[in-house]
């Protein structure tokens, strides 16, 4: 009932001031942004949107996508990863705050009036490049395109080069893009998509910015964490952003060390698959004092993640 209070919200203020119900086709109010990420916590955007951290954003490149998944399966989530993506770099991750935008099949009426609400809070252009000019440093626009390739790009090299000036980052598009040469000439700019065409796009309207979407079988929110690599994309959602990359950060620690002493023989694979014992844990804490470089957190906050799990 909670999550659902924001459309009341809207709903109450539509109604209450007489404002035409297309005032909100484009994108949501702050205190609609604030109700539906109401477990965030931390800083946010002017807008609403949850700003997770540039700490946890760089931590987030090096966790792996089964480790994620992993907790967020365990905390209920089972919607937040999708696969089968074209990219451009297949060695290069995306990690940033989930900028969203939804495209639906053009509809004329509703596409007039949506572009006419445009007008009148002054933005300029297609309305393809109106997500673009909301974009901030460290965001990853992310657009569900419906899938659709031919006549789905949603945009080229001109309006790829805007997005990395704007957010030193890519892409997710569940649809197309064109211009492949041009957008491979962007250093540091990666693209997930459906497909690549020549065509431009057509008959599609731009219905939202930074509301919820879908991406495949994900879901996906303004502020979630996403985290693209070869295998997917994973959107973690903000006020769980810190626990999953701490908690994914630890296997990998734990694996690391499992690792070398089963190379060193020290223990045997029943004894590392399985609760450890006090004796391993025991060498595991001295092996974390041994290499304090591998620690991708503080020796602080490790030792408040482990205190009372089962580990």
């Amino acid at each position: 009932m909670k999550r659902n209070y924001w459309i009341f919200c809207i709903s109450l203020v539509l109604l209450c001031s007489g404002t035409p119900a297309s005032a909100q086709f484009i994108t949501m109010t702050k205190e609609a942004m604030v109700e539906l990420t109401s477990d965030w916590k931390g800083e946010r955007y002017p807008d609403g949107r949850p700003k997770v951290s540039q700490n946890l954003l760089d931590r987030a490149k090096n966790i792996s996508i089964e480790e994620a998944w992993g907790v967020l399966r365990n905390k209920g989530y089972h919607a937040q990863f999708d696969g089968g993506w074209k990219m451009i770099h297949e060695d290069e991750p995306i990690v940033g705050r989930a900028l969203t935008a939804q495209y639906m099949p053009l509809r004329p009426d509703m596409d007039e009036d949506i572009k006419a609400q445009g007008e009148r809070e002054g933005r300029i252009g297609g309305s393809n490049s109106w997500p673009i000019d909301e974009l901030q440093m460290g965001d990853v626009y992310v657009a569900d395109g419906y899938g659709k390739i031919i006549d789905g790009t949603l945009i080229g090299d001109n309006l790829g080069n805007s997005i990395y000036a704007k957010s030193g980052n890519g892409v997710i598009f569940d649809g197309s893009l064109r211009d492949l040469g041009g957008l491979e000439k962007i250093e540091g700019f990666n693209a997930f998509v459906r497909g690549w065409d020549p065509s431009f796009i057509k008959d599609m309207m731009l219905t939202g910015i930074n509301k919820p979407i879908r991406i495949g079988r994900a879901t996906v929110l303004p502020g979630d964490v996403v985290l693209a690599k070869r295998e997917g994309v994973i959107f973690i959602p903000a006020h769980l952003a810190e626990e999953v990359i701490t908690h994914a950060e630890f296997i990998a620690l734990r694996d690391q060390f499992g690792h070398q002493m089963l190379r060193e023989g020290k223990y045997t694979p029943g004894e590392i698959d399985r609760r450890w014992t006090d004796d391993i844990k025991e060498d595991f804490l001295s092996w974390l004092d041994d290499n304090p470089d591998k620690l991708p957190m503080t020796r602080a906050e490790l030792d408040a993640f482990m205190k009372d799990r089962t580990w």
